[in-house]
């Protein structure tokens, strides 16, 4: 605010001087001579005329007395002495005197005009040395102040657009140094606070796919003994025994599956491999993962869809799941091609989710209002959605016929 005030003060100096400059300049009055002295002079030389010799200057004025003939017969000053016809070229005052030409010289006049120059030219330079210090002055809040500020703008913004790699180039002489090395000591600092966060986020991510891993071993060996228990029970109470054992060591399984596939997602490990498959592989598929077999499967179209076997399969292991987990109820499948797509369609009768809820189902960790008293991550859809988004397809979600329907839409090859 300072400094705008002083250029501001600065401004309005120079306005007037060159106002007054133009004014004076433009001013071409010549100051008259002093009409005393002059009637003075017109009185002694009238007196005087026919014998100057006793003639006496009793004032400032410097003049000339010429006879008949022009010749010079009185001169206050030999430096003045010229002809009538100089005189006229120098605007002298002319007066006649008895039989001879008094000529008053103009000197006082043009040193008037010399001085009046004198005066306008050391204005121009006092008004120069003025605008040169105001431009100087700019120049230096320029390079001193804006720009080093102007660069700690874009900085700011490189900062705060994720970018901390550039560092702050500033002069340390400047008088902003310090301030300005300051804001790039906070980038250094956040860039290793980045990069240790995102060494931390890896590890726990490592461990989590390792622990995942681990887990899965020893529920397959007691879903395996559980299994051959099954098979040898001696009556339907052990037999029930087992199949729950095996139940929870398949919900199990599908838990730590999901945890494992999100977490190999994010540390972009996961690989879907999506090639040319006949349709009927479809069939086989969702036989696989109905297991409790309470859907109705139509008939499948033949045709080539273009789809990972291995990822497909645990698509529909994930609406299979989740349709035993929350609705537990039969399941309807539908299938039809449609515009270069094979859609299957997964609907059970389970009251479906809110409409508000329909639009962040498959982000992840999302569940249902109505899911709260199940066990469950929320990764079941998120990871179906990421892996048909691989394979060109499309996973979407609706409520219809009071249940929750889930279409999977394949890629025709």
């Amino acid at each position: 605010m300072k400094n705008k005030l002083l250029i501001a003060i600065l401004g309005i100096i120079f306005c007037i001087e060159c106002a007054a400059l133009i004014r004076f300049g433009s001013d071409k009055a010549v100051p008259p001579l002093d009409t005393v002295a002059v009637n003075e002079v017109l009185h002694t030389v009238t007196a005087d005329f026919y014998n100057m010799e006793n003639h006496s200057n009793t004032t400032d004025l410097e003049y000339t007395v010429f006879d008949s003939k022009e010749n010079i017969i009185f001169c206050t000053s030999e430096n003045l002495c010229k002809s009538i016809s100089e005189a006229i070229a120098n605007r002298d005052t002319i007066l006649h005197v008895e039989t001879g030409t008094l000529v008053i010289d103009n000197n006082a006049n043009i040193s008037a005009i010399k001085h009046k120059n004198r005066v306008i030219a050391v204005m121009i330079a006092a008004m120069s040395v003025q605008t040169a210090v105001c431009i100087g002055y700019l120049l230096y809040i320029h390079f001193i102040v804006i720009k080093p500020f102007k660069k700690l703008k874009g900085f700011a913004e490189r900062v705060a657009g994720g970018n901390l790699d550039i560092p702050l180039e500033m002069d340390r002489q400047n008088i902003f140094g310090a301030f300005t090395e300051s804001f790039d000591i906070m980038r250094t600092e956040l860039k290793r606070a980045r990069i240790a966060e995102a060494k931390a986020n890896k590890s726990k991510k490592e461990l989590v796919a390792k622990l995942s891993h681990d887990i899965k071993t020893p529920v397959a060996s007691i879903k395996a003994v559980s299994e051959v228990g099954l098979a040898t029970a001696q009556n339907e109470n052990q037999a029930k025994s087992f199949e729950t054992i095996i139940s929870k060591s398949d919900q199990i399984n599908n838990l730590v599956t999901n945890l494992f596939t999100a977490t190999l997602e994010e540390l972009q490990e996961l690989s879907v491999n999506p090639s040319d498959l006949e349709s009927t592989v479809v069939l086989e598929l969702i036989c696989n993962a109905d297991y409790l077999g309470k859907a109705k499967i139509p008939h499948i179209p033949e045709c080539i869809i273009y789809a990972d076997k291995l990822r497909l399969q645990q698509v529909f292991d994930n609406i299979f799941a989740n349709s035993y987990k929350y609705a537990n109820t039969d399941i309807c499948v539908t299938v039809k091609s449609l515009e270069g797509t094979l859609c299957i369609s997964v609907c059970d009768y389970g009251g479906g989710v809110s409409e508000s809820e329909l639009a962040v189902i498959k982000e992840k960790f999302r569940r249902g209002n109505n899911s709260s008293s199940i066990e469950g991550a929320g990764l079941g859809l998120y990871i179906s959605d990421y892996f048909m988004g691989k394979m060109g397809g499309s996973l979407e979600i609706s409520n219809e016929n009071g249940g929750l329907k889930t279409t999977v839409i394949l890629k025709l090859s």
